[in-house]
C-alpha cells in the first residue's frame, strides 16, 4: 500500500435558486449536484427535515455511506489476505445525529454487515476481521464519534 498524502477533489454546485436566491429561508431550494472528474453525478439536497428533497442524497446519508463503504473495502481486503472468500456482503448502516442549541452533530454510526463466506472458511476469524477493518478504516479514524459494528457472518452452503 502506498503511503503519503492523498487528495480528493469534488465540486458541489447549488442549483436551488428559484429566482430570488436566498432572499428568504423558504424561497430557495437545497438541491445541488456533486461532481468528481468523469464519475457519475450525485444529486444532492438537504434532509427533508431541513426543507430538502427526500429523493436526493443528503450530506448525512453520504457520511453514513462513506463509513459503511470504507469498512467494507477494508474488510474485503483483510478477508482476502486471510484466505477467507467473502461471497456476499450487505450492510444496513444507520447514523444518529442530534440537534443541539448551537449545532447538530453525529453521535454514532452503527454498521450491521451481513456477510456470507465460503463454506469451510474460518467463521470466527471472519468475525474478528471486522475489528481489524474498523481499525484500518480511514473514515472511522477521521470522525469524533463512535462507529460501532454488529456483524453477522454465515457460511454459504456448498
Amino acid at each position: 500500500m502506498a503511503h503519503g498524502e492523498h487528495k480528493y477533489a469534488v465540486s458541489v454546485e447549488w442549483i436551488g435558486n428559484r429566482g430570488t436566491g436566498t432572499s428568504d429561508y423558504r424561497d430557495y431550494g437545497r438541491d445541488h449536484m456533486i461532481r468528481a472528474g468523469s464519475k457519475p453525478e450525485i444529486p444532492g439536497s438537504s434532509d427533508p427535515a431541513f426543507r430538502g428533497d427526500a429523493a436526493r442524497w443528503n450530506p448525512e446519508d453520504l457520511l453514513v455511506a462513506s463509513a459503511s463503504a470504507c469498512h467494507k473495502l477494508w474488510y474485503l481486503h483483510l478477508c482476502s489476505d486471510a484466505g477467507i472468500a467473502v461471497m456476499a456482503y450487505l450492510d444496513h448502516a444507520e447514523g444518529t445525529m442530534t440537534e443541539g442549541a448551537q449545532h447538530g452533530q453525529f453521535t454514532q454510526i452503527v454498521l450491521r454487515p451481513h456477510v456470507r463466506i465460503r463454506a469451510g472458511d474460518d467463521r470466527e476469524l471472519a468475525i474478528r476481521l471486522h475489528h481489524a477493518a474498523h481499525e484500518q478504516c480511514y473514515i472511522a479514524n477521521s470522525v469524533n464519534f463512535p462507529i460501532l459494528c454488529e456483524p453477522v457472518v454465515e457460511s454459504v452452503a456448498p
